[in-house]
């Protein structure tokens, strides 16, 4: 009897699978998250800029005094403002006390920032610059009210004790306004000098480094290298101080009240006397419109004019 044996054949392999083609990843969309993120402070924005913006410029096409209700004048109040000798008064003063305030406190935190920035980078010594910034403008105002004082004040005491005649800074028609601006320069110039000292922070150190090889000296390397290379945080300092110089208030209302004579009388408080003083809050928010015009005017030539979108880092 004879067996045979079939022997099966091996089963042929299987073709590969062919893998889908990778495509692009889908990105994670985060907009809905970050509108979340953003509705608070889209909210707060809208309850205190935008809604009283919106009213401010109702009223200013309005007879509004606080005491009766709104009624539409057009363009009255505006037409009152180019003829008020006081308004342009209050422009005049403000214009000259920004330009005494930002010069002073441009060149001697840019001074600051330069020194720490080349010499000492002290945690303490930041913080030292920093805490005028941190104590309430009144305050300030208050301060440097009695340290002017032209009695009792310890400026007129320390000129006195070198043989100088007392100075009434503060009631001095002449004298008023400069020395508000240094009392604010000597509260501002640290933060400021904090801003431009980061920026600084940003430049490559190799590029002071050559210069160095070069033979080139610190004047020469803060000439060609910080000043270029810090243009877009110096506009930005200089943007943000240009408003802030325009807003000044408080320490004219602590200080000096306008006077002497109207010669510290800077548009916030000729603004602030129309509205709480008199009552022409129509008048007063017609004047803070042209002042909203004036500094987004302003703000929009600094910026072109120190190209502050461009950087020479880049590229």
């Amino acid at each position: 009897m004879t067996t045979s044996h079939s022997l099966a054949a091996p089963a042929p392999p299987l073709p590969p699978v062919a893998e889908p083609p990778a495509g692009p990843r889908r990105r994670r969309d985060d907009r809905r998250v970050a509108w979340l993120f953003l509705l608070p402070v889209l909210a707060g924005f809208a309850l205190f800029y935008l809604y009283p913006t919106i009213r401010g410029a109702w009223y200013s096409v309005t007879d509004y005094s606080l005491l009766n209700t709104p009624k539409f004048v057009g363009a009255d109040n505006y037409a009152d403002l180019a003829t008020d000798p006081k308004f342009w008064d209050s422009l005049k003063v403000t214009a000259y006390y920004v330009v005494l305030n930002i010069g002073s406190q441009t060149l001697l935190a840019l001074g600051l920032a330069a020194l720490m920035h080349r010499l000492t980078r002290s945690v303490v010594l930041r913080a030292a610059l920093l805490l005028p910034w941190l104590v309430p403008n009144v305050t300030v105002g208050l301060l440097w009210l009695w340290l002017l004082d032209a009695n009792l004040g310890f400026v007129n005491h320390l000129l006195t004790a070198l043989g100088l005649s007392n100075q009434g800074f503060l009631a001095s028609p002449t004298g008023a306004l400069p020395s508000i601006a240094l009392i604010n320069t000597w509260a501002y110039t640290g933060y400021t000098a904090l801003l431009l000292y980061a920026g600084m922070l940003q430049i490559p150190q190799h590029l002071y480094e050559s210069a160095a090889l070069d033979g080139a000296g610190e004047l020469r390397m803060f000439r060609k290298i910080t000043l270029p290379l810090l243009r877009p945080v110096l506009a930005l300092v200089l943007v943000v101080s240009l408003i802030g110089s325009f807003q000044i208030f408080d320490t004219v209302a602590v200080t000096t009240a306008g006077d002497p004579a109207g010669a510290t009388r800077v548009i916030y408080f000729y603004i602030y006397q129309q509205a709480f003083t008199y009552f022409h809050m129509g008048y007063a928010s017609a004047a803070a419109m042209v002042l909203v015009l004036i500094l987004g005017v302003l703000t929009l030539v600094q910026m072109r004019l120190l190209r502050a979108s461009r950087s020479d880092l880049a590229g």
